[in-house]
């Protein structure tokens, strides 16, 4: 009778109307994309050839540590802007293939000790803007060809030395925006493959002396927006390859240059400083010839017949007293 068939149809009608739990993974895919608000669970029945994953600006707080179980070609792993404070110690055993993770914005306060015990392949690690407040030797220490480290915007406010020494194969480093006052002698030490280093935001007065010299690689120098006041003799000289040096928006009033070099000339910003433009920094701008990124801003603070001037026209045109 038909009374005995609508309810069938209509429980069938019904669950084709109802809505997909949000972001059902394609067994077919490799790469898999989720960055609905409203997730709050791991995606599961992800296929076991997956090699990538993106799960992006969700509600996501909590990983189990079998969450990426059965994904053992898993090469990339995009956790950005979700709101993650723990992660499980055991969460990467099951990916020991992983190459990039990506847990930038997240509410990460510390990290377990073993949890890159196992991704030894490992290239690009990013953990920015979440709220770390140390660095432990133990995170680096089964890392041997990370190529990318980037805890820019976390609540630093020192570096252990030695913490990067098994990063043998390091080529860019960022710390810049956290709450760095000094570097302790050692900071650098064993990076000697790297090329870049971001220290741009921090509170940074100053520098010992032999700061650099366990990274002659470095092409790249980002120092602006500290408290830097002085700078210790020589402190640039081991930098040999250096090509972009930025000292912008400190307190310093002499300046430091790595040597010469018959590369392109070194792309320079000093500005926002309080110069002394007396004959020390005058002819060691003559003699290096840097490109000054800035010149409009690069004043001279001092002697008082140079205050206002800048710094390039100041060393262009010479000063009779020198």
């Amino acid at each position: 009778p038909p009374g005995r068939i609508l309810p069938p149809l209509l429980l069938l009608v019904l669950l084709v109307l109802s809505p997909a739990s949000p972001c059902s993974p394609n067994p077919n895919a490799t790469r898999f994309v989720c960055t609905e608000p409203t997730l709050t669970t791991f995606p599961t029945g992800l296929p076991p050839t997956t090699v990538a994953i993106s799960v992006e600006f969700t509600a996501l707080a909590t990983l189990q540590p079998t969450t990426l179980a059965g994904l053992p070609w898993l090469q990339e792993l995009h956790l950005s802007s979700n709101r993650l404070a723990t992660l499980p110690e055991a969460l990467l055993q099951p990916v020991p293939t992983l190459l990039i993770l990506d847990l930038t914005n997240n509410l990460l306060a510390d990290l377990p000790d073993g949890l890159f015990a196992s991704t030894n392949l490992l290239q690009h690690l990013v953990l920015r803007e979440n709220q770390l407040r140390v660095l432990r030797r133990a995170w680096f220490q089964h890392l041997p060809r990370l190529e990318w480290l980037d805890l820019a915007a976390n609540t630093l406010t020192q570096v252990p030395p030695m913490v990067f020494h098994p990063l043998r194969s390091l080529r860019s480093l960022d710390l810049s925006h956290n709450r760095l006052t000094s570097l302790a002698p050692g900071t650098l030490r064993g990076l000697q493959a790297l090329e870049r280093l971001n220290l741009e935001g921090n509170q940074l007065g100053t520098l010992v002396p032999a700061t650099f010299t366990p990274v002659p690689a470095l092409r790249l120098l980002f120092l602006q927006d500290n408290e830097l006041q002085e700078l210790p003799a020589g402190i640039f000289l081991p930098l040999r390859h250096l090509h972009v040096l930025d000292l912008a928006r400190n307190q310093l009033r002499e300046l430091e240059l790595p040597p010469p070099s018959s590369d392109p000339p070194l792309d320079l910003d000093i500005s926002g400083n309080p110069w002394a433009c007396e004959c020390q920094l005058l002819e060691l701008l003559q003699r290096v010839s840097p490109q000054l990124v800035t010149s409009r801003d690069t004043l001279c603070a001092s002697p008082p017949r140079h205050r206002g001037q800048e710094v390039a026209t100041v060393s262009w045109a010479g000063d009779k007293s020198c």
